[in-house]
């Protein structure tokens, strides 16, 4: 198995700002995990890597994605496979990195994932009860000792797939996963200055073009810096209104990702970029790759 290196965290902790070293430092090229920068178009609110950041060193998985069309982890989790491999072919090394743990995980711990749903069957699904829904996965003779069943959509998902649920594999060999940490405060300074940052970019701009383009019930104009404005042009709310909401939403992700990740008990958490390179460096020296 080719060396991987991921790096992950919370947003606006400096995960990019580090694998664009370790890529310079290490001879390595970047495949970038985010749910949004793969859509073509969205580049303000998304903090896409810059023309210049492109140039300095290879990014994959940006503009993969058409907005309307949509994305998912399994088509992330086959192309960045894909990319490792290209990149490896040629003597460098793949970095990971991005803060969607799910399509993170789906390669590092190679998720099984199922089918995509029956449309109608969803529908007749989502109209009923959480005891109803038990009640028929009682009648379909299905386990629901392994999901929650007090989450309707998990119950759904089960009764969908006919009790079957995805895989999870241990840990990918040969790969090392890093994490930024930030202190709360810190990070909350940080997502305001990269705010009023992507504003003085254009940020307004953007968003009322891909509105006027795509509408507003795209999934990639459900992403946070974009469905914030709807209320804005609609001359419901103000601009400072929709800077803090921008903001809020972002500090709830950042929430949303340290949960996840801190049941990875693989990451090693660096707040140092020169502890980084070492890790690094000892990694790869016992790299079995040839």
């Amino acid at each position: 198995m080719p060396p991987l290196i991921a790096i992950v965290g919370e947003t606006a902790s400096g995960k990019s700002a580090l694998a664009l070293e370790l890529a310079q430092k290490f001879n390595g090229e970047i495949i970038c995990a985010d749910s949004w920068t793969v859509y073509k178009g969205f580049d303000i609110g998304t903090a896409k890597p810059s023309a210049w950041e492109r140039a300095l060193v290879p990014h994959h998985l940006l503009d993969v994605a058409d907005p309307v069309e949509g994305f998912s982890a399994p088509m992330f989790q086959r192309l960045t496979n894909q990319v490792v491999t290209e990149v490896t072919s040629r003597m460098r090394l793949p970095i990971l990195v991005g803060g969607t743990g799910l399509y993170i995980d789906s390669v590092l711990f190679d998720y099984g994932f199922l089918p995509p749903h029956d449309l109608n069957l969803r529908a007749e699904l989502n109209l009923k009860s959480l005891d109803e829904l038990l009640a028929r996965a009682d009648e379909l003779e299905l386990d629901t000792s392994t999901i929650d069943v007090r989450n309707k959509r998990r119950v759904i998902r089960l009764i969908e797939n006919n009790g079957v649920l995805p895989t999870r594999r241990e840990l990918r060999e040969n790969t090392l996963v890093l994490g930024m940490q930030v202190p709360r405060d810190a990070l909350q300074s940080r997502i305001a200055k990269r705010v009023d940052a992507m504003l003085t970019a254009g940020l307004e701009h953007e968003v009322s073009m891909l509105a006027e383009r795509y509408g507003w019930d795209v999934e990639a104009m459900k992403g946070i810096g974009y469905r914030e404005w709807r209320e804005y042009f609609l001359g419901e709310q103000s601009l400072d209104e929709t800077r803090a909401r921008i903001i809020k939403s972002t500090m709830d992700l950042a929430k949303r990702q340290r949960t996840w990740f801190k049941h990875n008990s693989s990451i090693h958490w660096v707040d140092d970029r020169c502890y980084a390179e070492d890790i690094v460096t000892t990694f790869l020296n016992k790299s079995t790759y040839r």
